[in-house]
């Protein structure tokens, strides 16, 4: 009888410090939400001459090369390796980026719902995003892969958001521009498809991660290879383009030879 009362007053002490958790998760979230909002508000204010979409992709810009610090001295310091943990027990420093990130992720949903900027696609990989990371936070664990599944798709955001910088300051179609897109295809490539494709093959051997944490892995990487057709688009039309601008150089130059040779 006295084991019994033992156990039962042990059950409700892990009940209490898990609603505790709980409560201050939510209370995290809401703060930085709060701070990517007044973030976004302060560029707004203090750089009214551009547009909304300019100082949102600045906030953009900010988190995405934060959560890249963060998540990579996670993995390549703080530890564990998400290659050979998977399915481990979150981490303070694993929470902190996540709850980060989760606040960021939804002002960035509700912005561009609101502001109708983006496609399907787009609103699927905040969506998931943001499911992805309440699961691992309330799960308690596999915050390794969250956090690594953060930084394979947070690395090529610095690249994405200085093309479309280099757009609006009419400084893309330059040298610049095509170094900026070439990198971009060939990290998109190398971290979400090569290194994503090796972090999912050992998410799904391990014994540890839960089954909602793999197929939430699934669905991040064919959402990746859905980003990987346009890519692949993308890239033949860059490479046409390129073709093009070197056969009409080549063209000028042999025109301007031939009539140098005729006079």
């Amino acid at each position: 009888m006295c084991t019994i009362k033992v156990m039962s007053f042990a059950a409700v002490v892990n009940v209490f410090q898990s609603q505790e958790k709980m409560a201050l998760l939510v209370v995290g979230a809401l703060l930085c939400l709060s701070c990517w909002v007044s973030f976004y508000f302060i560029l707004c204010n203090f750089n009214g001459s551009r547009s909304y979409e300019w100082n949102c992709r600045l906030v953009t810009l900010v988190h995405g090369i934060l959560a890249v610090c963060i998540t990579s001295y996670i993995g390549y310091v703080d530890g564990p390796w998400p290659f050979t943990h998977p399915g481990t027990k979150n981490t303070p420093l694993q929470i902190s980026a996540m709850v980060v990130s989760l606040g960021y992720f939804i002002f960035d949903m509700a912005w561009c719902v609101y502001f109708r900027t983006e496609g399907p696609v787009m609103l699927a990989h905040h969506t998931m995003s943001i499911l992805g990371i309440l699961l691992t936070l309330w799960l308690g664990e596999s915050g390794i892969e969250g956090c690594a599944v953060l930084f394979g798709s947070e690395i090529t955001n610095p690249l994405l958001q200085a093309r479309w910088f280099l757009k609006q300051t009419g400084h893309y179609a330059t040298r610049l521009g095509d170094v900026v897109d070439v990198l971009f295809v060939l990290l998109f490539v190398v971290m979400r498809i090569f290194v994503g494709g090796t972090m999912l093959y050992c998410e799904l051997i391990s014994p540890r991660p839960r089954f909602f944490i793999k197929c939430g892995g699934v669905a991040m990487y064919a959402l990746s290879w859905v980003f990987m057709v346009d890519i692949v688009r993308f890239a033949i039309r860059k490479s046409k383009s390129w073709h093009k601008q070197q056969r009409d150089q080549q063209e000028i130059v042999a025109a301007n030879g031939h009539e140098g040779k005729r006079d």
